[in-house]
């Protein structure tokens, strides 16, 4: 028993991962114990061989502990071998993993990572779209690895044969736009062909913790922008519903703050046309939104809102 409850989050749910709405074939339950994924911060699946060699071992714990020490997010399977080494890593460094399982929330699989699995409840979160009590069979597995993929900003490969069920990860990954990387390994080494082979299709390589930090910070810079306009979007959104609600203003009031912008001076005459007021009302509803501190005027008869949510 895990001694926490778990949660039910459905797709419409505002705690349902933002990155699982935008793509298709995601499911419509999750199930968590513990925490969810932060949003805003970057995340990276590290993801191998079970029957991996004291290298990949090593190698993953070593990723996954130097990147959660950066505020990384690590995701893996808690599977054996390179998932769970990856996943210890994170959490040795004070930072947060979070396990997507082939079975229920509830199940602890394999049992050997016993300590892990409550750590990870602990210090991060178990999530799977089983339902509680689901054994762990075979053909689960591979359905959870979309979720891995897409929880993910980039997907790491530390060791994979040829033929290895983190290929299937990577395929989930590219195919939902993430960036997809692999550990190069000795020519010859059947735990490294699959790795070497991504890195012959075009996979980034992964030489170096710092080289996927590089990747993440060009991502953020890349993305910063559109947070920027979703969360600009997301705020006038907040003040319109806001100021609607309020009852020390009139209807005449409420009706020009709907028309006034953040950004962009507009004249009396202008809010006039638009809202079908006489110039008289429309300048006092403008001196009211003034009076209540919810628009300004930056110019003479230039007035602009003045949001009364801040970030």
């Amino acid at each position: 028993m895990t001694g926490r409850e778990i949660r039910t989050i459905l797709k419409d749910d505002p705690l349902y991962p933002e990155k699982m709405k935008q793509l298709s074939d995601m499911p419509d339950t999750l199930y968590a114990l513990g925490a969810l994924p932060d949003p805003e911060q970057p995340t990276v699946a590290i993801v191998g061989a079970r029957l991996c060699s004291a290298y990949g071992r090593n190698t993953a714990y070593d990723f996954g502990q130097i990147l959660a020490s950066h505020g990384v997010q690590i995701i893996s399977g808690m599977a054996a071998g390179i998932d769970s080494s990856s996943q210890e890593g994170a959490l040795d460094a004070g930072g947060r993993s979070y396990a997507v399982l082939g079975c229920g929330v509830d199940v602890c699989y394999p049992r050997a990572n016993t300590t892990l699995y409550h750590r990870l409840i602990k210090e991060g979160g178990v999530l799977s779209e089983q339902p509680p009590g689901t054994p762990p069979l075979p053909y689960y597995f591979p359905s959870r690895n979309r979720i891995i993929s897409a929880l993910a900003d980039i997907v790491i490969v530390v060791e994979a044969r040829v033929r290895s069920g983190s290929l299937i990860t990577v395929d989930f990954a590219l195919a939902q736009g993430r960036s997809v990387y692999a550990v190069p390994g000795r020519v010859g080494d059947a735990l490294s062909d699959g790795c070497n082979a991504l890195i012959a299709q075009g996979a980034g390589i992964a030489y170096a913790p710092e080289a996927i930090l590089n990747e993440l910070k060009m991502l953020d810079d890349a993305l910063s922008g559109e947070k920027r306009r979703k969360r600009a979007a997301r705020r006038a959104t907040e003040n319109e519903k806001r100021v609607q609600a309020m009852e020390t203003i009139t209807a005449e009031a409420k009706q020009i703050y709907a028309l006034l912008e953040d950004n962009e001076t507009q004249h009396p005459d202008a809010l006039a046309s638009l809202s079908s007021l006489p110039l008289p009302q429309v300048r006092a509803a403008l001196m009211e939104l003034i009076r209540e501190g919810l628009a300004e005027e930056s110019a003479r008869d230039n007035y602009l809102r003045s949001s009364p949510v801040r970030e």
